[in-house]
């Protein structure tokens, strides 16, 4: 078997300057090769993601030069080198992980979730719902001395927080690959400090999380609740971090004011920065997201076409991404460009009939009618039954009869989602106990519904 490596080696080496070639093409080592393949491992995932990303076509154009054009490029994570403990010579002789750290990297792996490759800040569509969401990440990224050192962003499924987080985080491998960044799951870092008092080693857990950590994101808040041992750790973990300089980017379903179970004083940590809500995208967000997604898809849609599918798939962003996904499908099937007819086809399929219309505002509007009070009452702070009862009802029917987000709902009474949760409560257990309610809801829900067809 000829050697290819070391012949692609000495060719970076000439090429690249010496120390961008000691940092990211020196640690690489070749694990297999022959007149297909010629494969690499690096120390760890992201190294290997940047070699790639940078460095991949100049190991092609010297495979060109060394007459190997057909001999392709794969990169894995060296299997020497995938445990947290391991140190000293490889099987080549050289030195392991002590080497191969970025500067001022801290030992371990990395402690970061997988990324979703398109989940950057270019891809992310900005609009009303998720402007100061937005605006508040990309500052926590670059790092400048007006980002809020500690953000919250609370927003349901399918809205953005995961896109967000992730987009700080190929934000900083791109732009600052030197920066010490923890990005994991609320379960995850249990799992990681399940492990640590297993294995009598909580002083490297702390020293992990406290001390050589740059940025820490931490998404699925919401699950500390109950987990005791967790929120004390993350509570001293982000004390320390706050305390010397460091950034901060929590997510969750809910604020930390709606999670169950949790200590106060974590809520309180949680809630010391920018704590921002992301709502489902309006009307014009919608339309600027299906123009992007169709033009990815290379989907032609006509100005009808975005409207309508603006106008009936609502809710939060997977839906219109599974509408685009839905009409490529349809259009790779009948070999054509969408139609006004596949469009209606593929929206009757994600949302059910020709796409309904129903939404929180439109039933709040209908119920107000039903009970002869006003929009702007239900929308007032006023307690009074007349005013209370219909509309709890409204964010009942709203939460049963579309998909919106409990804090797009709340959004049309002006109201956060912890009212809305506990609107929905106080009617499901009033149509349990009583007739009357009960019989008024079927009501409304049968005339809504008519309203749908």
């Amino acid at each position: 078997m000829s050697m290819i490596w070391p012949e692609v080696r000495k060719i970076l080496q000439h090429q690249l300057p010496e120390s961008v070639f000691n940092l990211w093409i020196e640690p690489l080592r070749c694990l297999a090769e022959d007149d297909q393949v010629l494969e690499l491992a690096g120390p760890d995932r992201f190294f290997c993601s940047w070699v790639a990303d940078h460095y991949h076509a100049a190991m092609q154009e010297a495979l060109q030069r060394l007459e190997k054009p057909g001999v392709g490029i794969r990169f894995r994570v060296d299997p020497e080198l995938v445990s947290d403990d391991t140190a000293g010579a490889g099987a080549d002789g050289r030195v392991g992980k002590e080497q191969l750290r970025l500067p001022q990297m801290p030992k371990g792996r990395p402690r970061i979730r997988t990324l979703h490759p398109r989940y950057t800040f270019d891809e992310f569509m900005v609009g009303e719902s998720n402007a100061l969401a937005f605006t508040a990440c990309e500052a926590i990224a670059a790092g400048g001395a007006e980002a809020e050192p500690c953000v919250f962003i609370n927003a349901g499924t399918g809205l953005g927080k995961s896109h967000l987080a992730h987009a700080v985080a190929h934000h900083l491998y791109n732009h600052s690959p030197s920066t010490r960044l923890c990005c994991l799951t609320t379960q995850q870092l249990t799992a990681e400090l399940v492990r640590h008092i297993r294995s009598n080693t909580m002083d490297q857990f702390k020293e992990k999380f406290q001390r050589q950590c740059d940025v820490l994101l931490v998404e699925d808040v919401q699950t500390l609740s109950g987990r005791g041992k967790t929120q004390v750790e993350l509570a001293e973990a982000v004390d320390c971090l706050l305390e010397n300089g460091r950034r901060v980017l929590f997510t969750g379903a809910v604020g930390p004011r709606e999670i169950p179970d949790l200590d106060d004083g974590v809520r309180s940590r949680l809630a010391s920065g920018l704590v921002t809500s992301i709502n489902p995208p309006d009307m014009q967000t919608r339309r600027l997201i299906i123009q992007r997604k169709a033009a990815y898809h290379k989907l032609a849609l006509d100005e009808e076409m975005v409207e309508f599918l603006a106008e009936k798939v609502r809710g939060d962003v997977r839906r219109l991404e599974s509408a685009i996904v839905g009409l490529k499908a349809k259009a790779n099937l009948r070999k054509s460009q969408p139609t006004m007819a596949m469009v209606k086809e593929v929206v009757a399929t994600v949302v059910g009939g020709d796409g309904g219309g129903l939404s929180a505002e439109a039933i709040r509007d209908f119920v107000a009618a039903q009970f002869q009070v006003s929009v702007g009452e239900l929308q007032s702070k006023s307690r009074k039954k007349d005013v209370a009862f219909p509309r709890q009802v409204s964010m009942y029917l709203a939460r049963k009869l579309t998909d919106e987000a409990l804090a797009g709902i709340g959004k049309a009474f002006n109201r956060d989602h912890s009212t809305v949760v506990h609107s929905i409560r106080v009617i499901t257990e009033a149509v349990a106990r009583n007739g009357s309610v009960r019989g008024q809801v079927e009501h409304l829900t049968e005339k809504l519904k008519q309203r749908q067809k």
